[in-house]
């Protein structure tokens, strides 16, 4: 069975059209969609419990954050495979079909994501590596581009999307999940480390199934529509300041040992000075 799980906040007209794409492509197998609204303004929730009786909506009353809101998703599932969805994502045509075949032709993946086709019709940048101190100066200071190799390690600038291939962190905006890769780490049923509250909770938890031996793949034979980042706009400066502070939590929970420890302080004074020029100043909801 296929649970698709997606958490919304204040994207009702995205929303409604994800869950429509759905439904005019369903996967021939069992299925199930579940809903996370996150305390939304706009009657995202109304418009589910009228227009989409069938899906199982589960109406927070607060704003719990992408990592919690996946949780709460994640423990209504009832599937052997779980898909989390972004909201500003729409089908085109029989692509859940063609992803649970080539989970089931390929046991040892743990995860996989597909093409993202934006509005303009162009193939996004979707895939990354896992963070380390050279890819992320690469990123940051132009170099990774310029030079490719260890610098370019965490952007993947060169990464072919025109080829299905291993991958170590597709976004999160398309990630399947097969339950018994998530069971190996953990609790199936809260998958998501809450100390990443935004940002980086999938990274985390792609690198956590890598460590246990699963792999990752990205497959170009299967596609989504994504407009892209509808929900983080509506806090933009907010934002910035979270995802740079959950880069540094995940350095600090994953290489913040032995000479990763003794780095650590500079490399957060780098990522905060960066979170400070694009956020173009300090915003008062920023916790270390």
């Amino acid at each position: 069975m296929l649970s698709i799980l997606i958490v919304n906040w204040n994207t009702r007209a995205l929303l409604a059209d994800c869950l429509r794409s759905i439904y005019q492509h369903p996967p021939t197998g069992p299925w199930e969609v579940v809903v996370v609204d996150n305390a939304s303004t706009d009657g995202s929730a109304d418009m589910v419990r009228s227009d989409f009786p069938g899906v199982i909506l589960v109406a927070s009353a607060v704003n719990t954050g992408y990592a919690k809101g996946n949780n709460l998703a994640f423990a209504a599932a009832k599937g052997d495979f779980l898909l989390t969805l972004n909201p500003d994502t729409a089908f085109l045509d029989d692509s859940l079909d063609r992803v649970l075949k080539v989970l089931d032709d390929h046991p040892n993946l743990g995860c996989l994501g597909v093409k993202q086709i934006g509005v303009d019709g162009q193939v996004q940048s979707s895939v990354r590596g896992f963070p380390t101190v050279t890819g992320i100066f690469g990123d940051l200071s132009g170099l990774g581009a310029k030079l490719g190799g260890k610098w370019d390690s965490y952007r993947l600038s060169r990464f072919d999307y025109t080829v299905e291939q291993l991958a170590p962190q597709p976004m999160g905006t398309f990630l399947l999940f097969r339950a018994i890769a998530l069971a190996s780490i953990g609790d199936v049923h809260r998958p998501f480390d809450e100390e990443f509250p935004i940002f980086f909770n999938e990274v985390d938890l792609l690198y956590r199934l890598k460590l246990a031996g699963w792999d990752c793949l990205y497959t170009p034979n299967a596609s989504i529509k994504h407009y892209g980042g509808e929900g983080t706009k509506q806090r933009r400066k907010s934002m910035i300041w979270e995802s740079h502070r959950s880069l540094v939590h995940y350095f600090r929970k994953h290489h913040g040992t032995g000479f990763g420890r003794v780095g650590l302080p500079f490399l957060a004074a780098g990522v905060y000075a960066a979170a400070f020029i694009r956020a173009r100043g300090f915003h008062a909801g920023f916790r270390p």
